[in-house]
């Protein structure tokens, strides 16, 4: 799982996910990408789960690119315990994901190749996508 090796502090605030993307919207390694349309916490086992469909199906023709990383420690209190006494215990790590941001970039393999990894792995992950090609 993707992780930071250490952080400043150990919890964070919630925040907002409104909005669209401030940066990384568009293809800047790759020829192919996906690109997400809607707002979310994605998980690093979704990250994960949807980087090793890309992996097993381009194999080593190709070359991935992740452009998301998990930074944001998410909190959970434990089931049936009481209100208060302090904020819960970090329990996993989420990437701010929001519509416009691309999330995984490809290239080496071709377009039929791409489209069809691409669209496995937005088939792992939480939101509605959309491939990117790169006009050159």
């Amino acid at each position: 799982m993707l992780m930071p090796k250490r952080i400043k502090y150990r919890k964070m605030h919630r925040g907002r996910m409104k909005g669209r993307a401030k940066g990384g919207t568009y293809l800047a390694f790759g020829k192919y990408g996906l690109q997400a349309l809607e707002p979310v916490w994605m998980s690093s086992n979704q990250i994960e789960s949807a980087r090793i469909v890309l992996s097993k199906f381009v194999k080593k023709g190709g070359k991935i690119w992740i452009r998301i990383f998990p930074d944001k420690p998410i909190t959970k209190k434990p089931a049936e315990t009481r209100m208060g006494k302090g904020k819960g215990d970090p329990q996993f790590w989420v990437a701010v994901v929001k519509p416009g941001r691309v999330i995984f970039e490809i290239d080496g393999i071709s377009a039929i190749e791409a489209k069809k990894a691409l669209v496995l792995a937005s088939n792992k992950l939480p939101i509605h996508t959309k491939i990117l090609i790169r006009a050159d």
